[in-house]
């Protein structure tokens, strides 16, 4: 606990996707006090061509009322 899924946009390297997963489990780890053993990040690449048919259609639109941070486009 806790477990954070972050879909985005094919990253420009392996490196980043890394660094996105550590500054996400500090900020984590900060705020809520879990230690880093206990946090884990996944990542999902999704083309930019699917995007809304895969993410938003799926993901975001059903639960827009529930989403502590809602798109802007």
């Amino acid at each position: 606990m806790p477990h954070v899924l972050v879909k985005m946009y094919p990253a420009e390297s392996e490196q980043q996707k890394n660094t996105l997963a550590e500054e996400i489990t500090k900020v984590i780890m900060n705020i809520t006090g879990k230690p880093e053993a206990a946090i884990s990040v996944g990542i999902v690449e999704v083309p930019e061509n699917v995007w809304m048919e895969e993410v938003y259609n799926k993901d975001i639109l059903p639960q827009i009322d529930s989403l502590y941070k809602k798109p802007g486009y």
